[in-house]
């Protein structure tokens, strides 16, 4: 209790002008620098390097030879200051307006990497090339994620993904539906003589961990509509390595034609028919009611849509 009566009593001394003062003096290690590119006189820096100084308890910057340097606490101040300025650049730039070219926001975004592999590659090449300032952080859909939580809490601000009926509490835009087929090693049996819906069941398949415990995915949910399951052989969490496992095998690899496409020309495999018809997997975006009117978030959605509307065609 005594630690936060502290802490309130040293941020009411505080103000975001000692912030920018501190951050400041601290990269250019030179009152006089600091000065000129605060534009202040120099004697007002010193004033309030020397509140700095009573309010830290330390010396924060230090002489050394004929130049200052910061103290090991004032090292410790350098990104702490940086990142309390860059927040209160953002606190009221997204109601003013977003401007991609200026913008230092973080977008942050859940996927998994059962998307088509140029999907993200292209979002974070167009995303960098209009927002150049931009930081772009990319969040696994894993068996371990929560993304209800993550998109309410801001931890994430949009989700990508495929579900057979997305939540209805969340906003959502459709993106793009494939085709589902097959994905086999080309010297597979299958590629010669073809299959039927019992030979497919029993062969060997191979499918992505699930995403929660008694979660099934959106292939056996429809087979087990159907009253059917798959002989699934092995699972695995990373999506992106399952083709070279096919390819080396005589595991079946069950998705979207899109996502298959892309390794057919990379790797010894066939592209075949499923012998049961299956409804497409259809993708979409995700988003939380408190991003909904966000105008950085709205530019990042848009952003999404794009890349996807270029990968489909």
């Amino acid at each position: 209790m005594k630690d936060r009566e502290s802490f309130d009593k040293i941020a009411d001394k505080i103000d975001l002008h000692l912030i920018r003062v501190l951050n400041t003096v601290l990269t250019e290690r030179s009152v006089s620098r600091a000065a000129i590119r605060l534009g202040m006189y120099q004697p007002a820096v010193s004033a309030a390097l020397k509140r700095l100084r009573e309010l830290a308890g330390d010396p924060i910057l230090v002489r050394s030879g004929a130049g200052m340097v910061p103290t090991d606490a004032g090292l410790h101040m350098i990104e702490p200051s940086a990142s309390i300025l860059r927040a209160a650049g953002m606190l009221f730039s997204d109601a003013r307006g977003f401007d991609a070219g200026t913008t230092e926001t973080t977008f942050r975004l859940a996927a998994s990497d059962y998307l088509d592999p140029l999907f993200l590659p292209q979002l974070v090449a167009q995303i960098k090339l209009q927002a150049p300032r931009s930081r772009i952080e990319i969040h696994p859909l894993s068996a371990a994620a929560d993304y209800h939580a993550d998109l309410a809490q801001g931890q994430v601000d949009i989700v990508i993904g495929n579900w057979p009926a997305p939540p209805e509490d969340l906003h959502m835009r459709h993106l793009f539906g494939d085709e589902v087929v097959c994905l086999v090693a080309r010297n597979h049996p299958a590629a010669r003589r073809g299959w039927d819906s019992a030979s497919w069941l029993q062969a060997e398949h191979i499918a992505p961990t699930a995403m929660h415990p008694g979660a099934r995915g959106v292939i056996d949910d429809h087979l087990g509509s159907l009253g059917l399951a798959r002989n699934i052989t092995v699972r695995c969490p990373h999506f992106g390595l399952i083709p070279a496992m096919v390819a080396s095998s005589l595991l079946i690899m069950t998705t979207g034609r899109q996502y298959c496409e892309r390794f057919t020309g990379l790797l010894p495999l066939q592209i075949l028919p499923c012998p049961i018809e299956f409804p497409r997997m259809m993708y979409y975006q995700l988003w939380h009611e408190r991003t909904h009117a966000s105008n950085a978030a709205r530019w990042l959605r848009e952003q999404v849509k794009t890349v996807a509307d270029t990968l489909r065609k």
